[in-house]
Parts: structure tokens; sequence; C-alpha cells
């Protein structure tokens, strides 16, 4: 009946997935490469349908008191002097830092959890997969899910090279923590060059900041999980900008153990499953920072996958079929990430100004308030895959 699923990844989407899935009666085993909690990033958006799925795993008050309280983006010149300002509160949306919100998943997921390992080779049957670990005996599980982000290693595994999906966004971005005395409270500040953006979030809740970095390129050449060399072109990139505060959030972020640099990029499948094999979150169908909704769908993508395992009565395939038929409108609509990237790096000074002009205009809120009615008008109930009483 597929009980026993192994469950590459200990981030949002593959703690959610461990949760519903232990709760409808599976035993599901987690496997991470890192020797613990990744409890580093950005903050991430609970949103939407989202939010239910919180409510329904009883974390929602939680993470209403671990919210940060930002009130929006502004844009800076040299001297920091404010251009522009955005509000970008929604009332609808609870933003968390990532890493409390892993944490918090933690807590209330009760599982086997193998920390500091990874999955070496993958082979299906009939009867289930036999799972090689970087050091773990040999194990067989009856199905197994990557949720293991956008250089997903059971994707390549399963599906094969990352190239053929993942579709480059023409940028490279990083974070890192960063002193927050460079920041005004409760906003993230941004300074442009022409096509680069350095930036500081900074919340109000939270002692440390976060820095910020991106820059438009072509396609660079480096191995994803060499931190050093990602902070080698990040240096290579902002090291001899004087202009604002650069060079300080630069040495702040270069200081961080959990530095964080990759390409700003979509996940794009035509199917999120082969044989006994399906992926979830961002090793699915990553729709880029630049969207702002990854831990949204890993939300609501693990609910829905662990939801459909659990009415299938064992047909893995037709579960998997329901999961993605439910699941991609929304991942497609989030694919649709529109200007932001253009407002956050415009490509000339020219375009910086008209960027400037427009955030001062009040069509920026309307713009945001039609948003927000847009996705109101959405499904807004989830299925309930409780058993029949």
């Amino acid at each position: 009946m597929n009980q026993r699923i192994l469950i590459s990844g200990a981030s949002i989407a593959g703690l959610v997935l461990a949760h519903w899935l232990a709760r409808h009666g599976s035993c599901p085993t987690v496997v991470e490469r890192a020797p613990g909690l990744r409890t580093g990033g950005n903050g991430v958006d609970v949103r939407d349908q989202a939010v239910e799925v919180a409510e329904r795993m009883g974390i929602m008050p939680r993470i209403r008191e671990l919210a940060t309280d930002i009130q929006g983006m502004k844009f800076v010149d040299t001297a920091d002097r404010t251009v522009a300002r955005i509000d970008t509160r929604d009332p609808a949306s609870i933003e968390i830092m990532r890493g409390d919100l892993v944490a918090l998943l933690h807590e209330v997921t009760d599982t086997e959890y193998l920390f500091g390992d990874s999955i070496r080779s993958l082979e299906q049957d009939d009867d289930g997969v036999t799972v090689t670990f970087e050091h773990a005996p040999t194990r067989r599980f009856d199905l197994v899910i990557g949720a293991d982000g956008m250089h997903s290693n059971v994707r390549r595994l399963a599906f094969g090279p990352e190239a053929q999906f993942i579709d480059f966004k023409d940028h490279y971005f990083a974070f890192a923590n960063a002193d927050a005395s460079l920041g005004e409270d409760r906003w993230v500040t941004m300074f442009n060059t022409p096509g680069t953006m350095t930036g500081i979030y900074r919340s109000g809740n939270h002692a440390q900041a976060k820095a910020y970095f991106m820059f438009r390129s072509a396609p660079l050449e480096y191995d994803h999980r060499d931190v050093a060399a990602h902070k080698r072109l990040i240096s290579e990139r902002f090291g001899d900008d004087e202009s604002w505060r650069t060079r300080e959030l630069l040495d702040s972020a270069l200081t961080d153990p959990d530095f964080y640099f990759d390409a700003l990029g979509q996940v794009r499948m035509d199917s999120w499953s082969s044989g006994r094999i399906a992926l979830v979150g961002d090793a699915a169908w990553c729709a880029s920072p630049a969207s702002g909704a990854g831990a949204e769908l890993a939300l609501i993508g693990a609910y829905h996958l662990a939801g459909e395992l659990a009415t299938a009565d064992g047909d893995h395939l037709s579960a998997f079929a329901r999961y993605h038929a439910v699941h991609r409108p929304l991942v497609d609509k989030k694919h649709q990430i529109g200007p932001n990237v253009r407002l956050m790096v415009p490509k000339t000074a020219g375009g910086r100004c008209v960027r400037d002009a427009f955030a001062r205009l009040p069509l920026m809120k309307a713009i945001g308030t039609v948003e927000r009615l847009t996705r109101a008008k959405g499904p807004r109930l989830l299925p309930d895959y409780s058993p029949a009483a």
C-alpha cells in the first residue's frame, strides 16, 4: 500500500509532505544532504490556500507570531536618499523567514531523518525502489519523492540532466546575513546600477538583517555546491563598487557561512513523476525567487501529493496523475513572474529612472489591490483528504 516512502530534502516541501504522509498513516523517511536543518534563507510568503494548509497543520498561530513586519520596498540613490517606495503589505499574506518556517515544520513532523546523507542511485521495479545512499545501507522503499530543490539529485537520477528542465532567466542572485544598521527598519532597501541590484532586508522582529545581490549575466560555469566559488563570483561582480553601501554589505555577506548564491531560473517539466518516483517543490516546478511563491507552492503541492497518495488505495500512478492535474494550474500561474525582475534590476540608467517614476505613482498601489482581488477569485477551499468516517 505504498507505506514506506523516502523523501529527499528537509526543506519546506519535504517537511510538509512528511507531516501529511505520517498523518495519513504512511511511514516516511527524510534524507537530507546537510548535517542538520538548513535554517538560513530569506523571507517567504504564506498566502491564500497555503494559509489553509498551515491552519490544518495547526501551525498558523505560530507563523503569525514569527512573522516579519516588512512594510515594503524602497529604492535609494548613491547618497542613500529615498527616490521611491512601494508598500507591499497584504492582509491575506504572512511573511516569515524561511529558516523560522523550516524549524517550525520540523517541530510538528515526527518522522525518521537521515541527515548528512544523500541518494547515490535509484533502481525501481514493479514492487518498489532500491535506494543506495552515500553512507547509510541500501534500503527498499515503495516510493521515492524528490523535494531537493532546483538542483534536484532525484530529478537527475530519475528524469535526466538538469539542463533539460531549467529555464535560465538571465540573472544571478545571492543573499547572506548583514549588519542591520545598514538598512531602514521594516523595509527592503534597494540600490541599482545598470544591470545590478544591491539591497538589504531588515525586519523589525529580527535582529539579523539580510543582504541581497542580483546581477544580469549570460550563463556562468560553476559548481552549485561550491560556496567559495560563489563568493568569488559575487566579489568579482560587486567588489569594485564603492557606491552606496555596497562594499559594507558585501564584506558582511562574505563572512556568512550560510551565504547563498544561485541562478535565477525556473524548472519546467511536462510530468512530475516517473513510475514510483515523483517530485515536489522546487525540484518539480521552481518558479524562481522573483515569483515570491516558493513557500506557497511548496505547502499546497506537498499537501495535494500526500492527500492523493492517501486516497489512491495503493495506486500511486493514479495518485501522481491527480496530484499533477490539481496542482498544475497554480504552478503555471506562478511561473508568470511579470515585471518583477525589471523592477528590481533595470538594465540601464534610463530604465532605473522610469522604474523610480513608475514606483512613485499611486498606480502601484492600485495594481497590488487588483492582484489581490484576482487571487481572491481563485479556488479558496482545499480538498479534504481525511478518510471517511
